[in-house]
């Protein structure tokens, strides 16, 4: 490999794996001889790579953490399996690392080759994910799309469907998303009803960054979050709920996750639950799923939809409604 710099990417991917390497494998990968290889070395720690090499008859070398991180360097294979993997994180987000999977892979679309982007494309057509009852699934290409744009500050045209089914085109100024769940909302600018909007990502179609910048704008509350969460309250019926479990605190905290609802602790078997939701049907699930007794101080529209679950799993059953004859 007569290109020193093309040789030096080269030989930096191969000692980004986390393994020994010795220098006449190295050579040998590579195509040169063993002092061409110390002499590479050398250049990549003039460069601020700390290259560990270690006593041996053919000396071995290692890259070990220094204090900056040097570019990651990927082969083909390597960029779709990641490429494939923040796909499957953006489109069934984890509890924490949601946003950041969206991050990361709007940035990996803007550097892939496209003959990689479409290998990618082909893995995530070709692949069906189980679905879940959690909430509604989002498209990875839209989030990437919308990802970029909020963060290059260019303004996006999408087709929206709205709550009550219809459908139009939407021009704004992209600000911040917002996941919740496995729910994804944009809060952004909107260009023609000059006021800001919170968009659900998964009503979303046919984004297209459309390269015109904007000048920055913060929303009235400043915190995106809060400003989706006040608009999202404001919007749907928000039911509060305040029950008592029969189980421990902490077991109820390792069920519901550390994002769940306020918890306080009654007694060493027993604890207070406060929290709020815009179904009552999500309320009344995650209580049935704790598999503890429990008492429901309100709302009262909750006590109804449990009643109503109640007798209907009695005749699921085949059993008599207490009370009945």
């Amino acid at each position: 490999m007569a290109d020193t710099p093309a040789r030096l990417l080269s030989l930096l991917s191969l000692l980004q794996t986390p393994r020994e390497w010795a220098g006449s494998e190295l050579a040998e990968r590579l195509g040169v001889s063993p002092r061409t290889i110390r002499r590479d070395i050398e250049r990549l720690r003039e460069l601020g790579y700390p290259v560990r090499a270690t006593m041996g008859p053919d000396g071995g070398y290692r890259l070990v953490a220094g204090k900056a991180m040097p570019p990651l360097l990927l082969d083909d294979e390597e960029a779709v399996a990641i490429g494939v993997g923040l796909r499957t994180a953006a489109g069934n987000p984890i509890e924490g690392i949601e946003e950041a999977s969206v991050r990361a892979l709007a940035k990996l679309e803007q550097v892939l080759p496209s003959r990689l982007r479409h290998r990618v494309s082909t893995l995530n057509a070709a692949t069906v994910p189980l679905p879940t009852v959690d909430g509604p699934s989002v498209d990875p290409d839209v989030l990437a799309v919308v990802a970029s744009a909020a963060a290059a500050g260019e303004r996006l045209r999408f087709r929206y469907r709205a709550a009550g089914g219809s459908e139009g085109r939407r021009r704004v100024e992209p600000y911040r998303l917002v996941a919740s769940g496995r729910r994804w909302y944009l809060l952004a600018y909107d260009n023609g009803r000059d006021d800001w909007r919170v968009f659900r990502v998964d009503r979303m179609a046919e984004p297209f960054a459309t390269g015109e910048r904007f000048a920055d704008r913060v929303p009235p509350e400043g915190d995106p979050a809060e400003f989706v969460r006040d608009k999202l309250y404001s919007s749907v019926p928000v039911y509060e709920a305040d029950v008592t479990l029969r189980m421990p605190v902490e077991q109820v905290r390792v069920r519901l996750g550390e994002r769940g609802p306020d918890l306080e602790a009654l007694g060493p078997d027993s604890c207070r639950l406060r929290g709020y939701s815009d179904t009552l049907e999500w309320l009344a699930a995650r209580l049935i799923m704790l598999g503890c007794e429990f008492e429901v101080h309100g709302p009262p529209e909750l006590r109804d939809h449990l009643g109503e679950l109640g007798a209907r799993a009695l005749r699921a059953a085949d059993l008599p409604e207490k009370g009945g004859r």
